[in-house]
Order: structure tokens, then sequence, then C-alpha cells
């Protein structure tokens, strides 16, 4: 049920020199907006997270590198709730019981 377009909330921040944006740092969340919880479920006020909603979730990724120079880590439950797989081939059924 994840959103493909959810954004970004992570444990710490930083500020870029050049545009003086503030960038996700820490370990990262999907995050949907308008709502106060991330995709693997936990509560954005208790656990302390940031959020940032002009940073999309395919910018924080580390294959990307677009937004993820401070990211340390990559929720594992977040990334499989938005698609991502450990291989690149899909799930298929070899051998089907009757």
């Amino acid at each position: 049920m994840g959103a493909r377009n959810a954004a970004v909330a992570a444990a710490g921040q930083w500020t870029d020199p050049d545009d003086g944006i503030r960038y996700p740092a820490g370990e990262v969340h999907a995050w949907e907006r308008g709502r106060n919880e991330t995709v693997c479920g936990l509560a954005l006020s208790r656990s302390r997270l940031a959020r940032f909603p002009h940073v999309s979730w395919a910018d924080v990724q580390p294959e990307s590198g677009r937004h993820a120079e401070e990211v340390q880590a990559v929720c594992r439950r977040c990334r499989a709730a938005q698609g991502a797989r450990r291989d690149e081939r899909g799930w298929t059924r070899i051998d089907p019981r009757p």
C-alpha cells in the first residue's frame, strides 16, 4: 500500500552551504504527506523524526546520490514498502502447487 511519491522523514538534518536548504541526514524513512507516521509505522513525534516535504524518497537513495550525502541508513521496511527488492528480478512462482 506504499505511496510511490513519498517524501522523507529523517533522524537528523544538514544545511547545504551553496543553496541554504536543509536536507535529511542519519536514518531516513519514507513519509506520506498529510500523515503523522512513516510508511513503516513509526510516529513522527514520538520518534523525533524531522519532516522533509521538499525531498522525494528517490532522492535520498544511496544509488541516486542526489541528496544522500549525509544519509547513513535507509529504513529496510520503508524501502520494501516503496517497492525495492534485494535483487532486480521480480517475484515469480516456479512450481505451483495443485
